[in-house]
């Protein structure tokens, strides 16, 4: 008796000649999603690296510099992620609709910190005050000791450190102290009533001329 088991060899070779189209193509785009990954990746350090050293050539913080240059490179390889499994065959929609629901729901969560990042973004683009100058901001008076991504460091004049949210100090007005070279001061100065004025005149333009700082 033949034993049932066996398989005839020509439906071998007709499941074959079937599934061999199927594999090569299959093939041919897992080797395309791998590429577009690889490209991609290669492409989005690229920019990411150009662009940290475009903003370090522009003095901007180093702090900002890796923080963008790493959002960047998040951001474009979310997509490159995204073409790749598209180009599998497999609808990205969904995913694109669910990054999209994501970033807003983050975005809404953070939004005091965005914008304390965007101000901060702003003060060290723009840079109305630099490390060592004296400001008034935001109601504060006293020295710049530190300025972050999210908020800038006051020291005030009785030494206390002051931590400032940047959309704060941003969004009001800001007196650097430190800006210009030379300021001028009023004083007013009290005397008896029977002084001599001419000579007290003369007395405070002596006191100020000996002076080589004004």
């Amino acid at each position: 008796m033949p034993d049932s088991t066996m398989v005839d060899p020509s439906a071998w070779a007709g499941m074959i000649e079937k599934a061999t189209p199927f594999v090569i193509t299959m093939g041919l785009k897992l080797l395309a999603a791998v590429l577009i990954y690889l490209v991609g990746r290669w492409i989005a350090r690229l920019i990411a690296n150009t662009l940290k050293k475009i903003m370090t050539r522009g003095k901007v913080d180093a702090s900002l510099v890796s923080f963008v240059g790493n959002i960047v490179y998040a951001i474009i390889l979310v997509f490159v992620i995204i073409a790749a499994i598209s180009k599998l065959g497999v609808q990205t929609t969904s995913f694109i609709a669910i990054i999209g629901a994501a970033g807003l729901a983050v975005g809404m969560a953070l939004q005091g910190s965005l914008s304390n990042f965007a101000a901060g973004v702003m003060l060290i683009l723009f840079k109305p005050f630099k490390l060592g100058d004296s400001i008034i901001g935001a109601g504060i008076t006293g020295k710049v000791h530190d300025i972050g991504v999210f908020h800038t460091i006051i020291l005030t004049g009785d030494n206390r450190k002051v931590i400032v949210p940047n959309a704060k100090l941003s969004a009001d007005s800001i007196t650097n102290l430190s800006a210009m070279p030379t300021r001028r001061i009023e004083l007013a100065i009290s005397v008896p009533g029977g002084t001599d004025l001419d000579s007290a005149r003369e007395l405070l333009l002596a006191v100020v001329n000996s002076e080589e700082k004004v």
